[in-house]
């Protein structure tokens, strides 16, 4: 794993956190000591609006106003 100091983490900063993102993590050290470790963060996929499509018919006449099996207007 990639150690930089302060001073280089502060001047490379967008580049070191690119790499991070490729799954390159790395360490920032202030006096030659470990002070940080920074990896990336593991985000969910966003949701697919639609992925269901075709998957299933609805019946044209799904919003029909009748009633369900033993609902009182059978009786």
């Amino acid at each position: 794993m990639k150690t930089v100091n302060m001073h280089e983490a502060k001047t490379h900063l967008s580049r070191l956190i690119e790499e991070a993102e490729k799954g390159q993590p790395f360490i920032i050290a202030r006096a030659g000591k470990p002070a940080v470790q920074v990896t990336a963060i593991d985000v969910a996929p966003p949701r697919r609006l639609g992925f269901l499509q075709d998957q299933f018919a609805v019946p044209t006449a799904w919003d029909r106003n009748i009633p369900l099996p033993g609902h009182k207007a059978d009786s």
